[in-house]
């Protein structure tokens, strides 16, 4: 009886085993379906993806879990989310993978991936400095639609274990659900993103047929591009009349002072390429990009960036710029076409504003020619009427000193016509028309002829109503002073960055040139110094140079427009 009893004991004990495996299989579907499900119920995009690497790292029971999103050129990650890594080791590892190594086989292989040994693979590249020891891995690609949108990274199953078939089953079957719920989470993101621009578009339509000003309308739209694309600055540049280059007329946002005024080139500027090609420019990192202009840094800690043209054609009326935060996501294509939609509005607005001024100044010039025409026809004629009678009647005076002073009477008359025509001729003259170009585009134009005597272009700030506040003899002063600074520069200065701003308040106009050259010689001529300090002392201001401690030569040349 004692073989049975045995024999029995083995079947007992194998059947046992069975139930345990069929429970822990019971147990892991139920875990895969309830992750399944909990993936399924996130609706926001950044939740969704967070939820699928941490219900990853539950079920196949790994201590450390990554999702890597592909960026838009298929070859490098864009987004690295992770699990079991603390901030602390995060900041000592430094930044995120962009996808070499084994994360790139992946990329370039979007099938499951199973791995004893990590460091054993031809592809692995060891791992930085200050991260965890990995050794065991499982990688499968999530796809969307038939696209790869990223890869499910696993290392170092728990308790030492290697990640087998199952393991490799049970992730493979919820990269599926992931790609479905991420699939579901972008179609929930962009209907709400598509009703933020329709909610926009609405206010700005309303804003534009209220009679807004054109500043205020293109505030509204910098501003609600930047909301809603969840940029961190906007800028709005214009062309400037008469020149080559573009003056940036508002900038909100980080560090939005430093590009307010900033004169940019059409030729090898980010901004000034989606001005020539009527087309939207992007840069994944604007702050080392080369097509930024010279001058003070003003992207720091910023990355991604969009240029979008403001109309179309011929017809470009400006440029829509905005930058996210570095680190943030790169402007995919899919958001082009509702920037470009709403950078036609700001071209309407900029047209409404233009035919707004156009109908206001036709409305004053036919207010003028109607003056004209009166004094013309009534005031002259009246008066050489007048002047005809006294004329005829002093013939009859035989009084010598009543007839000279009718005599005088009819010359003053005579006079008062002449400055009557004069008056008219102004009136109808097109003083605005035959007008040379403002002051910004001739200091814009002194600082192009300098560039190659300097050999670099000098970046350019201007700001106010420089064409409207400055007289023309102020003007000429400025232009000149501007001019000998730059040409000092150029002769003496040994500088590899100039700086210029140019700016008026409306009581002064204020022009500052620096540079980081050698500083002003001790004992070296000072003609052209003295000439610019004369030149504001005949206009009531003053000449100041200065050495900033980091070296160079900092000129500011301030006179009134006003007088006190």
């Amino acid at each position: 009886m004692r073989l049975p009893q045995l024999r029995l004991d083995e079947l007992l004990e194998e059947l046992q085993a069975r139930l345990d495996a069929a429970r822990g299989t019971r147990d892991r579907v139920h875990s895969l379906l309830e992750a399944v499900l909990a993936v399924g119920r996130e609706l926001e995009l950044e939740q969704a993806l967070r939820s699928i690497v941490q219900a990853a790292a539950v079920l196949v029971d790994a201590e450390y879990a990554a999702l890597g999103v592909i960026g838009p050129d298929g070859r490098r990650l864009s987004e690295f989310l992770t699990v079991g890594v603390t901030e602390e080791q995060i900041a000592r590892i430094g930044p995120y993978p962009e996808g070499h190594g084994i994360l790139g086989e992946l990329i370039r292989h979007p099938e499951p991936l199973r791995l004893a040994k990590l460091s054993q693979h031809p592809a692995s590249y060891g791992v930085p400095a200050h991260h965890p020891p990995m050794n065991t891995f499982l990688g499968v690609p999530i796809r969307v639609r038939d696209q790869v949108f990223g890869n499910l990274y696993l290392t170092e199953k728990r308790g030492g274990a290697q990640f087998d078939e199952e393991d490799e089953s049970v992730l493979s079957t919820l990269a599926v659900a992931a790609g479905v719920a991420i699939d579901n989470a972008r179609l929930y993101e962009e209907s709400r993103l598509r009703e933020r621009w329709l909610r926009a578009s609405a206010e700005i339509t309303h804003s534009l047929m209220s009679g807004s000003d054109r500043s205020e309308v293109l505030a509204l739209i910098a501003e609600r591009a930047r909301e809603i694309t969840g940029a961190a600055l906007a800028v709005v540049a214009v062309p400037m009349a008469g020149t080559d280059s573009l003056t940036v007329e508002l900038a909100i946002g980080r560090e939005a002072e430093a590009h307010r005024g900033m004169v940019l080139p059409t030729d090898g500027s980010l901004i000034g390429e989606a001005f020539s090609r009527a087309a939207p420019v992007s840069t994944p990192d604007i702050s080392c990009d080369g097509r930024v202009c010279a001058g003070p840094p003003r992207f720091t800690g910023l990355g991604p960036a969009v240029a979008v043209p403001i109309g179309s054609g011929d017809g470009v009326r400006g440029v829509v710029l905005l930058v996210r935060e570095a680190g943030r996501t790169v402007f995919a294509e899919q958001e082009d076409g509702p920037l470009q939609g709403f950078a036609a509005q700001a071209a309407v607005a900029m047209e409404l504003a233009e035919r707004r001024r156009d109908a206001e100044r036709i409305a004053v010039l036919q207010d003028r020619d109607r003056i004209a025409r009166d004094l013309h026809d009534l005031a002259i004629q009246r008066l050489f009427a007048t002047g005809m009678t006294l004329q005829s009647a002093g013939r009859f005076i035989e009084h010598e000193e009543a007839s000279r002073r009718v005599l005088r009477a009819v010359d003053d008359l005579d006079e008062t016509i002449k400055i009557i025509r004069s008056t008219i001729f102004g009136l109808r003259s097109r003083d605005d028309e035959a007008a040379g170009p403002g002051l910004r585009a001739r200091a814009v134009r002194v600082v192009g002829e300098a560039a190659p005597v300097l050999g670099f272009a000098p970046s350019v700030r201007m700001e106010g109503l420089l064409d409207t506040h400055v007289p023309k003899e102020t003007a000429d002063h400025v232009v000149a002073v501007l001019s000998e600074a730059l040409t000092n520069v150029a002769r003496h200065a040994r500088a590899g960055r100039v700086e210029v701003a140019l700016e008026t308040d409306g009581r002064d106009v204020r022009l500052e040139v620096s540079d980081n050259g050698v500083g002003i010689p001790a004992g070296g001529r000072r003609s052209g110094l003295r000439n610019m300090a004369e030149r504001a002392r005949q206009l009531g201001g003053a000449l100041e140079t200065t050495g900033p401690p980091d070296g160079g030569t900092t000129l500011v040349w301030r006179v009134p427009v006003t007088e006190r």
